[in-house]
């Protein structure tokens, strides 16, 4: 798993719009919250996708671009943007080597039935590419508004 005060892995994804977005694009430029989640549209996912929303202005303001990453596809993530009018950036990332690079893929139980799936997690990553928060296995409640205290740390 990785930690604060290492150099973020290096990615290069669609997001929602098909559109190639990779770390290198925000370096120098830009903060990034990194977020992964394990399905569009469910219960949690939407409360926390919901709440980066909420706060998409103050992390704009503190130079931070809010980058949420599942491995569902683009028209996946098009549609959930769309049903609840989310103002964050989806990472489809379908073939899961963004998940290994950041180590959320993961083995979970949930009734008994073990499964690997992405376990909720969420990295800071300053403007020199360097991760400055790395926290595996958050709760979606309440996570955007500690994320934004840290980033507003910087």
């Amino acid at each position: 798993m990785l930690s604060a005060n290492q150099t973020a892995p290096a990615f290069s994804t669609l997001d929602q719009n098909n559109e190639t977005i990779s770390l290198s694009d925000f370096v120098d430029k830009k903060n990034i919250v990194l977020y992964f989640y394990p399905k569009d549209d469910t219960s949690g996912c939407t409360i926390e996708a919901n709440e980066f929303t909420a706060l998409a202005d103050e992390f704009a303001a503190c130079d931070t671009v809010i980058l949420g990453v599942s491995k569902d596809d683009c028209d996946s993530h098009q549609a959930f943007i769309k049903k609840f009018d989310l103002n964050v950036s989806l990472l489809a990332d379908t073939s899961g080597e963004l998940c290994e690079a950041y180590g959320v893929w993961q083995e979970k139980e949930k009734n008994g039935v073990k499964k690997m799936g992405i376990v909720r997690s969420t990295f800071v990553i300053n403007k020199a590419g360097e991760l400055v928060v790395a926290q595996y296995k958050v709760a979606p409640q309440g996570h955007a508004q500690e994320i934004l205290d840290a980033v507003k740390a910087l």
